[in-house]
Order: C-alpha cells, then structure tokens, then sequence
C-alpha cells in the first residue's frame, strides 16, 4: 500500500551562503519521484541543514495542497495547463523524467515476455479483453504460452499523475479509450480494483493471479513484479529503461512551452518507451514565507547539481544541463516582497 515518504533533507545551498540554521519546510503529491527523492533525501540529509516532510500522496492531493497554500510545495505527474497554475498563482518545473510500465501477473511468463499495444491495453482497461489466451493478445504473442485465466484489472484509487500519464497513452492509441475514458489524473475506471499509489498497485498485482496494473517503472523493480513491453508509435517494443525514456524526451520543447507544459507519451523514434512523463515541483509564485521558499529551491538546486548518478541508478532520467539552467532561470519569478527568495544560477 501508499507509504508516505517523511523524508528529513540537509543541505548547503549551491549559489548562496548556507542559512544560519536549518529551516523545516513541508512537501506533497506524486509517488511517481518517491524512490529518487528518497535516496535524494539521504545524501542531501548527510551535508546537515534543511529539513522537508514530504507526503507522497498522490499528484492529486499534491496538487489540491499547494492550491491551498497548506505545503511549501506540491509535487506532480500530471502538468498543469498555463491557465491553471495562472488562476492559481503557481509556477511549476520539472525534477526528473521516468516511464510508466504496464504490470502483469501471469503465472510462467517473465518481464518483458508479453507484449501489449494501446489500442489492446485500452480494451482490457475497459473490460473488452477478459482473458489472458484471448486470441487477440495471443496473436500478439506467438509461442508464449499464455493460461486461460481470467483478468484482472489493477488501478490507481487516488488522483494520481501516474494514471494521468497513462490514461493519456490510452487516449493516444485507443479511441475507444478516448470517446469512452480519456485522460487524467482521476477516470472514472470501467473495471478493477483500486489501489492507493503506486505502492498499492504493485502489491495487488503481486498477490492477484490474472492481474495487469500500471506504476512508475522503479515500483516494478523493487517491487518483484514483471512487466509487459508496449508497441511505441515505430511499431518497436522497446525494454523500459533509463536509455528509453530519455529518448523519449530527446524532443521535448523545454523553453518553448509556456508553464513548462510538456507531455512525453507516444513520442516518435524506434527506442522510445511510450509511456514516459515527467514529474514536476509547483510553487506559489508569491511566497508568505520566503525562507521556506528559499529552502525548497536550495533542495532542488542541489539535487540538480548532485542528485544525477543516484537518479539515474534508479532509472530515472535527469533532466539535460541545458534545461536545468532554464529552469535556474525561471526561480525568479518565485518572490516574495517583490524580490526573489532564492538565486539560483
């Protein structure tokens, strides 16, 4: 089940001298990052300084917290339009790029056995496909053995931005998904049992026999569950993986997207991994307390500059130099008294 993450950071700002003490500031929403934020946390905790709780509650909740001023940041998979963050008085960026992979529990077949496309992840989402030696999966699949168990579907029960980036595939490759479901964070599932954050789904796959869910791919490693390979948009079936999803993001318009607006799913090229997204950190624009602000940004300014091997051992993709100073840039748009809380360079 969801597992909320309090993790205790320290630190050294990058740019600017350290606080004369340790400020405790507060962070909420996605699972998604957890495992890298988490490790983040450990090395980031052993230089001494600041310290942040963050609830990995969902993008949704993280997202209704930081609306409501009642964390420091919020944390989500799930982008928000310009007008929303706007309305909002918000501003978001990203941390880190990573996939979402389609979980199985089929009995004798491995990860990376089975092989699914949109369209046919679309239907057995919807309860269309209902067994496993269905002959459209098994067409899909020659010479795997496939048992004639029924499915059972695993989804998020929490507003997540992992359900967002993967009912977005759906809609991008199934318009039956599309007329019927369509993308967000929180759909109104046709079939299946819920389950709260990626933890949750990893565990009911694990201990269902029949089951599919979906997670972000480092729940499926440390979670010792196989996972299926999805058709991208060249017809290739790429293993998930860190090489994978950064080609995915290769093309990502970072700079040219107004509120950092940028969705990684069904990108072109024969390595792509089409399930891919990247998570993001919202803010206040306007801070009520600036040195709270100060320290969510010295947190992810040292993770930029630090955190790359450790995101990258987990499978994650750390965002190019290039975009890390782009978003450097942007901080100062988050102020307060009309002046910006954190320089970063």
């Amino acid at each position: 089940m969801l597992r909320n993450f309090s993790l205790v950071f320290a630190g050294l700002a990058a740019t600017v001298a350290a606080p004369a003490s340790a400020e405790s500031f507060t962070g909420a929403g996605a699972t998604f990052p957890a495992p890298a934020y988490q490790a983040w946390a450990a090395e980031y905790k052993a230089k001494g300084g600041d310290a942040l709780n963050y609830q990995a509650i969902g993008s949704g909740g993280g997202i209704r917290q930081i609306t409501a001023k009642t964390v420091d940041f919020g944390a989500s998979d799930k982008p928000l339009l310009p007008a929303e963050l706007g309305k909002n008085g918000l501003v978001q960026f990203p941390t880190l790029i990573g996939g979402v992979v389609p979980i199985v529990n089929i009995p004798g077949v491995q990860s990376g056995q089975v092989k699914l496309t949109g369209a046919l992840m679309g239907d057995i989402f919807m309860g269309g496909v209902k067994r496993w030696d269905d002959p459209r999966i098994k067409a899909l699949n020659p010479g795997l053995r496939l048992p004639p168990l029924p499915i059972t579907v695993v989804h998020r029960s929490d507003g997540s931005g992992t359900s967002f980036i993967f009912t977005s595939f759906l809609a991008q490759t199934s318009a039956a998904w599309a007329n019927r479901v369509g993308a967000s964070d929180a759909v109104n599932w046709p079939v299946g049992l819920g389950g709260k954050g990626n933890d949750g789904v990893s565990a009911f796959v694990k201990q269902t026999m029949g089951s599919i869910g979906y997670v972000e791919y480092a729940y499926a490693r440390k979670g010792g569950v196989a996972y299926a390979l999805v058709q991208n948009r060249q017809g290739q079936f790429p293993k998930p993986e860190a090489a994978a999803f950064a080609a995915a993001a290769a093309g990502a318009p970072w700079g040219r997207s107004p509120g950092n607006y940028v969705m990684l799913v069904n990108q072109p090229g024969p390595k792509s991994w089409p399930i891919s997204g990247a998570t993001f950190i919202l803010m206040q624009a306007n801070q009520a307390n600036p040195a709270k602000g100060a320290a969510v940004l010295r947190f992810v300014d040292w993770a930029y500059k630090n955190g790359d091997a450790t995101a990258a051992r987990l499978d994650y993709v750390p965002l190019p130099a290039n975009v890390k100073g782009l978003i450097r840039g942007q901080w100062a748009q988050i102020k307060a008294g009309g002046k910006p809380v954190y320089n970063g360079k």
